[in-house]
């Protein structure tokens, strides 16, 4: 790749990670406290669940990030899905730190960054490579808040794309722009 793509993908990952982020807030934002802690059923995670996971899953993955394993010593995988937080404020200040600690670690990365090898479990992978490992990883899980979140709220849910019924008008507008390029998320609030 050249330099002008690295630094394209860097911000692509950037944005990408931003939106689902924000994908996440809006469906936790709809909840009560004891909505975010109820579990579909016992072989499922709630949602401060699911949380506490990529919380924990950011801390580990992005903490020195070039320089030491991912998976960190310290960290309790287990813990994950089997301690919930006492209350939803609670829940979303661990999001907030684990979501801070991604966006820190990879707004120092470098364009020649990305071909440098890094390790999750002592397998090596190029940081482009982690980087698209956890585009995957945690864009399921916001999958998995925003599903519960809707059957939880049923049509109270607030749709945080295009609301049902409203993809021709949103098409329209769209086409009537002239083309360009640029990102999805641009101009999304």
């Amino acid at each position: 790749m050249s330099h002008q793509n690295d630094i394209v993908f860097i911000e692509s990952a950037i944005k990408l990670f931003t939106y689902y982020k924000k994908l996440g807030e809006g469906a936790i934002a709809q909840l009560t406290d004891e909505e975010v802690l109820r579990k579909p059923n016992e072989a499922s995670n709630s949602i401060a669940l699911i949380v506490h996971h990529l919380s924990g899953n950011m801390l580990s993955r992005w903490t020195d990030f070039l320089t030491s394993d991912g998976e960190k010593s310290w960290r309790n995988r287990e813990a994950e899905f089997d301690e919930a937080y006492a209350d939803k404020q609670s829940m979303m200040d661990a999001w907030e730190k684990g979501w801070s600690c991604l966006f820190t670690a990879l707004e120092s990365i470098k364009p020649e960054d990305l071909s440098k090898i890094i390790y999750i479990r002592n397998e090596g992978q190029s940081v482009m490579e982690a980087i698209q490992r956890q585009l995957a990883h945690y864009p399921h899980h916001i999958g998995q808040i925003l599903y519960q979140a809707k059957a939880i709220k049923g049509d109270a849910f607030k749709s945080l794309s295009i609301p049902k019924g409203n993809s021709d008008t949103f098409n329209a507008v769209k086409f009537q722009t002239e083309k360009a390029r640029k990102h999805f998320t641009d101009g999304l609030k």
